[in-house]
């Protein structure tokens, strides 16, 4: 089965956070608080069933969460 793109939140240069997809020229959407990216990309990742990628202001992967199949065969 393919991969799903992933949903990104990151910082852009001019201090607003963006939610988009990966594969995707344009953003989703943008946001002047991070609470409020994360939260609009958590929406978008839970309804494509896809990963959900945070960065943190440096634009390192702070946090990662599944929102589709998880791969892994073990439960929990």
């Amino acid at each position: 089965m393919a991969r799903k793109p992933q949903v990104a939140v990151e910082p852009r240069p001019d201090g607003r956070w963006a939610v988009q997809t990966a594969g995707t020229q344009r953003a989703d959407s943008l946001h002047d608080r991070k609470s409020d990216a994360v939260s609009r990309g958590r929406e978008l990742a839970e309804s494509k069933k896809s990963e959900l990628v945070i960065k943190n202001a440096d634009g390192r992967i702070a946090q990662k969460d599944s929102h589709g199949n998880d791969p892994r065969g073990a439960k929990g």
